[in-house]
């Protein structure tokens, strides 16, 4: 069986209605495991201390998500923490034996986003695209070698009824097992 590893950085995932939901629901698919990265990094994420660790967690999966809350146009302050701590270690300090074994392990990204999906258009009144918003990690894989899917967004999250968030959580479920068997696991090479 193929491991999908998905990373959330919420600021409080026991606070979170739609993280929550999602991350519980991904949980349940077999293969999968989830982890809280705030609860594991409270304070801060160090590259040394750390990164070790986090680069054999990400070494050990055949796919990533990284699952987060958008908040002010842009990821939380961990999962940029989180990208300059472990894929800077990774790709600049032992590409050889830990970025280079990265490289095409497939990535999506799973974001929730307050506002309706209207909102997030050229001229809307976030001005920008959602995809526009995500182009930081959109570079960021690709600079990474890791093969970009197309993200899975929650619109509204925080105003969802009951109904709609279990719609909205059953189509996260399904995107992630139409990826997960159409993305199959990279061919790790020995450092």
């Amino acid at each position: 069986m193929t491991k999908t590893l998905i990373l959330v950085f919420h600021r409080d995932l026991s606070q979170s209605k739609a993280n929550a939901a999602l991350a519980a629901a991904a949980a349940s698919l077999p293969g999968v495991e989830v982890v809280d990265m705030q609860a594991l990094y409270p304070g801060d994420i160090d590259m040394f201390r750390d990164g070790e660790r986090e680069a054999t967690r990400l070494l050990a999966a055949d796919r990533i998500v990284l699952q987060f809350p958008i908040q002010w146009y842009s990821t939380p302050a961990l999962l940029k923490a989180w990208q300059d701590a472990v894929l800077t270690r990774m790709f600049y300090v032992a590409y050889e034996t830990e970025g280079r074994l990265l490289e095409g392990t497939p990535l999506m990204v799973a974001a929730t986003a307050g506002n309706v999906h209207d909102a997030y258009r050229t001229g809307g009144r976030n001005m920008f695209p959602m995809m526009d918003l995500l182009a930081p990690l959109r570079a960021t894989a690709h600079r990474c070698g890791l093969p970009w899917s197309d993200p899975f967004i929650m619109y509204e999250s925080d105003r969802l009824s009951q109904q709609a968030l279990e719609a909205a959580t059953a189509d996260y479920v399904t995107k992630l097992e139409d990826w997960i068997a159409s993305t199959p696991a990279p061919l790790k090479q020995a450092a």
